[in-house]
């Protein structure tokens, strides 16, 4: 409650984020296969190696759509930033994998 406005809304709680050791080494990922239904988007990260004509995925993040909105949303306003200080990024010639897919299935 604030005191000089007690109608006026708490301030914003700063979030507290952690992350292991194993999971603060990231992953590396080349390629990105996106499939989502009704209810949630399902992005599997994956690594193709050169002149390799298959890839592995080493990660898959299932997120609602809401949450698949403001991380579009974050991406852009980070690519941005980065294109500022750095220049645009070029598109590599060869295309990797990065495929879409609406699922059939209901969730």
């Amino acid at each position: 409650m604030n005191k000089k406005n007690p109608l006026a809304p708490p301030p914003p709680q700063q979030l507290q984020i952690e992350i292991d050791p194993k999971q603060a080494e990231g992953v590396y990922s080349n390629a990105v296969l996106i499939a989502h239904s009704d209810s949630e988007f399902i992005l599997d990260f994956a690594r193709q190696l050169p002149a390799q004509q298959k890839a592995r995925i080493h990660a898959r993040i299932i997120m609602n759509p809401k949450a698949c909105k403001m991380f579009l949303s974050a991406l852009a306003d980070n690519i941005n930033k980065f294109e500022s200080k750095f220049g645009p990024i070029k598109k590599p010639e060869t295309t990797p994998i990065m495929m879409s897919q609406q699922s059939d299935t209901k969730h």
